[in-house]
Order: structure tokens, then sequence, then C-alpha cells
């Protein structure tokens, strides 16, 4: 359904997505995961053809985005992460207006149906600008459903909403994944765990890990903890742990007065409670306290965008640790001719469709 080929970005020395490449299957939820800054809402004004890339290429459903945007982009609705209201306008005039650019026959009769699928009826006829942030975010949302499009962009969907209003959203997009393919993009982990069926995740405009949450929950080393206290001394817990080959640790956070702590690493999909059970019965060693700590999704981002910004800091300073001299310093020609600092220019391109 969607294809990114080696997408690139630069803004002036500023590398937003580099060497980009994944696919995107249809009728399903995907989650483009990183923290503020990795490249997320650059990516997604390069799919949506908002903005050009400095090299490679986007295929919507085999169709070039360069070649043939209008044809590629009747395929899309977006949501961008500021939404594109017109304040004085009414809530029905704007989704009316904003069918008409869609070449939808029946303006009227497709902003009602958007209407009621994101729950806005109440404000149908209020002026945008006199709306809550949430209600907004809404009707940028219904805007993004108009002419019921086959690929829905939602750059963080749930921006400005109440608690009630979030899970409202979520099952939207659950129930929307079943018919349509979604990209969302979040740096909140539990929203993207909660509605993604496979999960991108972006640092310093690279891609880093992709795959199920399930999947990617197993990525680091593909271990689990087994967490346990019991009655007896760590002498006689440590004989059985080593006559059953386990790789332990005493674990003395947990240890009190007559008891033990202790931490079993486990391979991917090994279970060894039952055995586990029986070795300490028939030690005559109680077992008071037993449970399975799994790799959490937030664990497995923290490694991998940690061990990405480390790359870098290393590539920055050189192999031998040392800064690079003033003369391999790569000066940008834009930068100068913008006379500006680099960090201001890089923050106001950087979300693209705020200029």
């Amino acid at each position: 359904m969607i294809r990114a080929n080696s997408l690139t970005k630069r803004y002036g020395r500023h590398l937003a997505v580099d060497d980009l490449s994944f696919t995107v299957r249809e009728n399903r939820v995907y989650g483009l995961l990183g923290v503020n800054g990795a490249g997320k809402s650059t990516t997604m004004n390069i799919i949506t053809g908002y903005l050009a890339p400095s090299a490679g290429s986007v295929e919507i459903d085999d169709i070039d985005m360069l070649e043939k945007p209008e044809k590629a982009k009747a395929k899309m609705g977006y949501l961008p992460e500021i939404p594109p209201l017109y304040p004085d306008m009414t809530v029905r005039e704007y989704l009316c207006f904003a069918a008409g650019l869609k070449k939808v026959k029946d303006r009227n009769a497709e902003a009602s149906r958007v209407i009621a699928i994101t729950g806005i009826a109440d404000v149908e006829n209020r002026l945008i600008k006199n709306l809550s942030k949430g209600y907004k975010q809404r009707v940028g949302l219904a805007q993004a459903l108009i002419s019921d499009p086959e690929i829905i962009i939602l750059d963080e969907p749930t921006v400005g909403l109440d608690p009630k209003q979030i899970i409202e959203v979520r099952e939207l997009i659950r129930e929307l994944g079943k018919s349509h393919t979604v990209i969302l993009s979040s740096h909140i982990l539990s929203e993207v765990q909660a509605v993604c069926d496979e999960i991108l995740i972006i640092s310093k405009g690279r891609l880093v890990a992709d795959g199920t949450p399930e999947e990617l929950e197993t990525m680091i080393g593909g271990k689990n903890v087994l967490s346990l206290c019991v009655k007896g001394t760590s002498e006689k817990l440590k004989t059985i742990f080593e006559k059953m080959e386990l790789t332990y640790e005493i674990d003395t956070a947990k240890s009190e007065e007559g008891c033990t702590g202790a931490k079993i690493t486990l391979t991917e999909d090994e279970d060894i409670r039952e055995k586990l059970f029986y070795a300490l019965a028939d030690g005559k060693l109680p077992l008071m306290e037993l449970s399975v700590n799994k790799v959490s999704l937030e664990e497995v981002f923290i490694e991998l965008t940690e061990n990405e910004n480390l790359q870098a800091a290393n590539a920055d300073t050189g192999a031998d640790g040392e800064a690079p001299s003033e003369g391999q310093e790569n000066t940008s020609a834009d930068n100068i001719a913008d006379n500006k600092p680099e960090e201001d220019k890089d923050s106001s391109d950087e979300k693209g469709g705020e200029r």
C-alpha cells in the first residue's frame, strides 16, 4: 500500500530523515514512534506529498508521489499536528468546503457522515474559532475522513483531548484499521501499544526497529525475568538453581528476615515455573512469591533510542573520541545565506506544516 524508498530530508546541515525505508500493508494500524524531534512529522509530510524529499521516493499503491501527486494524494486523508482549520467558518461549512476540495458530489451528506463518526454534532453550527482545542482536533480528524480514503495519516491525533475523548478516538482508530490503512505518529508509548498492529521506531531520522508490539518486546535478547521469594537461606536456593543450571542473581532488595529473593533470567518462551515449584518443594523451601517480569515496550524503546544516540555521539567525536577539527567541519551555504542560527532554522523547518 505504501512504500518508502531510502527517504532523506535535509535542512541545511541538519539531517531530519536519514535513508529511511519501510513498507506499510493495507488494513492495518501502524504507529510511527519516536521522541520529539526524531523526524516523525517530516516523514509524514513527505509521505503525504506536503514536502519533497531531498532523496528517495514514496509509492502509494504503486503510484509514485512525485510523478503523479494528485492521483496518489486522492487515496489519502491527512491530519497534521496542527489541524488545517478555517476559524471563521462553522464546523459544517468547513467540512463541506473540504468535501468540495476532494471532489465529493454530495458535500452535505459527506459532512454529516464524518460529523457522526467523530462525535461533533453538538458543535457543527458553531464557529471553529470558538471551539475548545479538543473539538478543533476532532474537526481536523473529521476532515481527514472525508471521501473515505484508503489511507488515513494522523500526526499526534489525541493531542489536546481529554481522557474520555482519547478513549473514543483510539476506539475509532482501531475500527478504521479494519477497513483502512492507518498511520499515526506519537511519542506516547501507551497510545501506540493500545491501537497499533505494527510499530516503526524512529530515532534521529532513522528506522531503528519495526514489528508488532509483541515482536519488539522480545528484541532485547528475547529475555524475561522470573522474580521469586522463598522461605529459606540463599545457600539452599543457590544449590537448587545450580542443579537446574539456571542463570540467576540473589535479589537483596527483596530479601527479608527468613526469606530470600532472587531473579532468574529466562530465554524467550521458556517456562520453568512448574519445574521450579517442585524443585523448591523437594528442597523444603516454601515459595512465598513468584512473578514473571516481561520486557516492556518502554524498555525496548529506551534501549534502541539510547543506542542510536550513543552511536551518533561517537560518530560526531570520531573513533578516537576527539571532536572534528575546524578544517573538517562541513559549512552550509544555506545557513550562511540565511544568516540565521542553525538551531532556530532546524526547529522551524522540522515542523514543516506550521510554516
